[in-house]
């Protein structure tokens, strides 16, 4: 299986499709308690991409 990297692509790295891609943002949502908008997610394709977000928003929802 392909190795997990900070840039790894969810699905040209991974294989992962779309369904996918909505269960690891609705496991966002739960675990950070904020709703990421569907413009937001639709750009969220790599581990990295995910950290910077959650940093952006996270003095926002304190």
């Amino acid at each position: 299986p392909p190795q997990l990297t900070a840039e790894s692509h969810f699905m040209k790295d991974l294989g992962l499709d779309s369904l996918d891609q909505v269960e690891i943002i609705m496991a966002m949502e739960d675990e950070f308690g904020f709703e990421i908008p569907d413009g937001d997610a639709e750009k969220l394709m790599c581990p990295q991409e995910i950290v910077d977000y959650i940093a952006d928003k996270k003095d926002v929802y304190e």
